[in-house]
């Protein structure tokens, strides 16, 4: 019996693959190499966003200067020098505060107003037929209609008041962040809205708890689109509304100069309102995207 096995065996152990011999090789020194070298200072402070776009406004500045001294007529185009002249008086003075406190106290009135407003009508939507309806129909009305012209008729029904400017504030805030709140909610995965299922999550807790987070990318894009409608439709608003009650806030202080043929305090009003502009777009929102999104891994 053993035998037979033997001879069974016997061929395949014939053809079996030889056994190499085991050795070990010296491993060869590598070359000396540092790991890290440090980048020339140029190019570590072009790395730099804040640097570059500092570079960017004071390039326009400069060319700002340039233009207006080859101009020789400071009614029309007063140089970069004058305006920020003027912008430090009227801000030591009390003037361009004032009138920015008083611009300032309406647009949270009437930006908040109006993300509390758009919340409530995109909530509806994703939760009903009727509401995707309602959104559909009035964002295809209202949204296509300028918040200014708006204006005469908030005047007649509120008067000579912060309501009116509320009123308009409001129609430019809600609509484009209606639309970017419901595209971002309809955007959800399935997953994440059978997991909220899953859990109970119903109504306002399954819109809080599994929508919004879900949604920040799009809604963070519709904060910003409505700030900036809402922030260009109150200088514009504040330049009629300002004509018509003698006060107001920046619009009402770049018309009054105008009238006045203080150019150089036009311009000076006009960077004031771009200032607020880029603080609030680059420190307000990007630091509630770095906060959120972008420490989620939700964009880059």
């Amino acid at each position: 019996m053993s035998e037979a096995l033997h001879n069974r065996l016997e061929p395949e152990a014939r053809h079996a693959p030889p056994v190499r011999p085991e050795y070990e090789r010296p491993l060869e020194q590598l070359a000396e190499t540092t790991s890290s070298q440090a980048l020339p200072l140029h190019r570590r402070l072009w790395q730099r966003g804040w640097l570059r776009k500092t570079l960017i406004l004071l390039c326009l500045a400069l060319l700002w200067e340039i233009t207006a001294r080859l101009q020789a007529n400071p009614l029309l185009l007063p140089p970069f020098s004058a305006a920020i002249k003027a912008l430090v008086e009227d801000t030591l003075s009390g003037v361009i505060p004032a009138r920015a406190v008083n611009s300032l106290d309406v647009l949270i009135k009437g930006y908040a107003a109006g993300v509390v407003l758009a919340f409530v009508l995109t909530s509806v939507a994703v939760s009903t037929q009727i509401g995707r309806d309602l959104l559909s129909t009035l964002t295809s009305m209202l949204n296509p209609l300028p918040p200014i012209a708006l204006l005469p008729l908030a005047l007649l029904w509120f008067g000579l008041g912060q309501a009116s400017l509320v009123f308009v504030l409001i129609h430019s805030v809600l609509w484009p962040l209606a639309l970017n709140m419901y595209t971002g909610f309809t955007g959800v995965p399935e997953t994440l809205r059978m997991a909220g299922r899953n859990y109970g999550l119903r109504g306002l807790r399954y819109v809080l708890l599994i929508l919004v987070p879900a949604a920040l990318p799009s809604i963070i894009a519709g904060l910003r689109i409505g700030w900036a409608f809402a922030w260009r439709t109150l200088i514009a608003a504040e330049l009629v509304f300002g004509a018509s009650s003698g006060r107001g806030g920046l619009g009402w202080y770049i018309f009054q100069n105008r009238n006045e043929l203080y150019t150089d305090r036009v311009f000076a009003g006009l960077i004031m309102v771009i200032l607020f502009g880029l603080l609030v777009e680059n420190v307000l929102f990007r630091e509630l995207e770095k906060r959120t999104v972008v420490k989620w891994g939700m964009t880059r």
